[in-house]
C-alpha cells in the first residue's frame, strides 16, 4: 500500500513543490524530501492521511511557510575573515607541544635552577628581588646563577634541538 500511495502522489507533489519552491525561496527537490519525510513519519506512526492528495497540498504549503520562515531568519556571515597574524589552531597547539617540553626539561635541571627557571617563566613577571627574595639568595648572585642556568637548560635541549631543525 504504501509503495501505491507514494506513486500515487509523486506526480502530484512534483508540481506542489516546483509551483511552491520559487516564492519560498527554496529548491522544489528540497521541498519534495520534507514532504516525504513527513508522510513516512505518519505512515510510521500509523496515522495514514485521509484525503493524501489534500494532505499532500497542505504539507506542501506547510514546508514553503516554514522555508520563508527560516530564510528570513538566515543572516549572511559579514564578519571579517580570520585575522591570520594571529596564529591558528594548530601553531598554538605546536606553541603549547614546545612550552610543556620546556617545562619538563627546567624540571630535569640539578639544584637551584628549576626554582629559578620556574620564577623567570612566570605569568605574574616577578622582580629580580622578590626572585632572590624567594630564593634565599642576594639579587647580585642572581644573575650569575640564572646564566648557570641556562647554560645547562641549552646543554639538556641541545640534542632535541639539533634533531628537529635542519641546519645550515
Amino acid at each position: 500500500m504504501t509503495h501505491d500511495l507514494v506513486a500515487a502522489l509523486r506526480p502530484l507533489l512534483t508540481a506542489e513543490a516546483s509551483a511552491e519552491a520559487p516564492a519560498s525561496g527554496s529548491e522544489p527537490g528540497d521541498l519534495e524530501q520534507a514532504v516525504w519525510l513527513r508522510l513516512l513519519e505518519r505512515l510510521e506512526a500509523g496515522a495514514p492521511p485521509s484525503d493524501p492528495p489534500e494532505w499532500l497540498r497542505r504539507a506542501v504549503r506547510a514546508e514553503a511557510r516554514r522555508s520563508r520562515r527560516t530564510a528570513r531568519l538566515e543572516r549572511p556571515y559579514d564578519a571579517e575573515p580570520a585575522d591570520e597574524a594571529r596564529p591558528g589552531p594548530e601553531q598554538t597547539a605546536l606553541t603549547a607541544a614546545r612550552y610543556r617540553a620546556l617545562r619538563a626539561a627546567v624540571r630535569r635541571l640539578p639544584g637551584r635552577c628549576p626554582r629559578l627557571l620556574e620564577a623567570l617563566l612566570s605569568p605574574e613577571d616577578p622582580t629580580y628581588r622578590e626572585i632572590a627574595g624567594e630564593l634565599g639568595i642576594s639579587q647580585g648572585a642572581l644573575g650569575p646563577e640564572r646564566s648557570r642556568c641556562l647554560g645547562c637548560l641549552r646543554r639538556l635541549l641541545a640534542p632535541e634541538v639539533v634533531a628537529r631543525q635542519a641546519r645550515g
